[in-house]
């Protein structure tokens, strides 16, 4: 510590509260800190010497705002009760990207563990967690993460197959999908599906309904109604998540189409809620809860030095049909 004070130069108290994540520094001091130390190659020291971490178990949400977000928090919170913790829940305003500042206070709290959904962190975000011993596991990634990152999904590849395959054997050609974000990976993984249970049904693709949504219900509705309005409107719609599919239904409604006489939907995450729309929503049912157990086990089990025998994990999907899908009509 008092090289690295001497090299930044400043006092070594300044070094220590950046080491640990206290305020009263200023950012250009505190990034010339932190550089040093990844210069450095600074660990926290592991063993007796090390502070035992806050009883806390983080949980970070890029939003907070729907129905699929409970049941991660579900999970998360049996785990945490199990081991004597609180949960701890926070979000990022929408932004996939974690702050330097939410870094910060991560390492003033210190916490048992971090579990990020459908979150990314940068390299230097990741070093900065490695190197204060605080471990970290992401849930659902939107990016690729890096091969060292422990990551909790599940199979949105074939839950995008099984959902479109579905639809295919019920005799549906015109089939529209309304998925996430372009950049988010379980969105374009549900997509590749999609695609691949048409090629493999010999039906060719129509670009024009293939359409990029939230998982929000106003993507679902204003899309599904531009979907809907076109002159050779889709038979069926893969929502590419059971929210997205309530604004399907309320689009359809508005439009004068019987769900499952003029349209098929088919949702995906399987929430509480889907079995009481009207009709009861087919869906592929995605784990969540089981998937933040998973993720709080496994940075749990990280903090206490075990090394798990896999770092990516992949819970399966299953489809779960109801009274939203039927043949098209003659």
């Amino acid at each position: 510590m008092a090289e690295i004070a001497r090299q930044a130069g400043v006092s070594a108290p300044t070094v220590s509260k950046v080491l640990n994540g206290r305020a009263h520094v200023a950012p250009a001091t505190r990034d010339r800190v932190e550089e040093l130390l990844r210069d450095h190659g600074y660990r926290r020291r592991r063993g007796p010497a090390r502070r035992r971490p806050s009883g806390l178990l983080e949980l970070v949400f890029h939003e907070l705002i729907s129905l699929w977000a409970t049941e991660i928090i579900r999970g998360a919170e049996n785990v945490a009760r199990q081991e004597g913790l609180t949960l701890v829940l926070s979000e990022s305003a929408g932004r996939r990207e974690m702050g330097l500042s939410w870094v910060d206070g991560v390492l003033t709290r210190d916490p048992a563990g971090v579990i990020l959904i459908m979150s990314d962190l940068t390299a230097e975000q990741s070093a900065l967690l490695v190197s204060r011993d605080v471990p970290f596991v992401v849930m659902d990634p939107a990016g690729n993460p890096a091969d060292d990152v422990p990551s909790i999904g599940t199979t949105n590849w074939q839950g995008g197959y099984t959902a479109t395959r579905h639809l295919l054997d019920l005799g549906h050609r015109r089939i529209g999908v309304i998925c996430g974000p372009e950049g988010v990976l379980c969105s374009r993984a549900r997509i590749d599906g999609y695609r691949a249970a048409l090629e493999t049904g010999g039906v060719t693709c129509d670009d024009t309904l293939v359409r990029h949504g939230t998982f929000q219900h106003g993507a679902g509705y204003a899309i599904g109604k531009e979907l809907l309005s076109l002159p050779d409107p889709p038979t069926a719609l893969f929502a590419g998540n059971d929210v997205q599919a309530m604004g399907v239904y309320q689009a359809a409604k508005e439009l004068g189409r019987r769900i499952p006489e003029d349209l098929s939907v088919v949702g995906f995450d399987d929430l509480p809620i889907s079995a009481w729309m009207g009709p009861p929503l087919t869906t592929v049912r995605q784990p969540l809860t089981d998937m933040a157990e998973a993720a709080a086990r496994l940075v749990l089990d990280l903090g206490r030095g075990h090394e798990p025998a896999m770092r990516r994990v992949e819970l399966a999907t299953s489809l779960v049909v109801r009274d939203s899908t039927a043949p098209p009509a003659r």
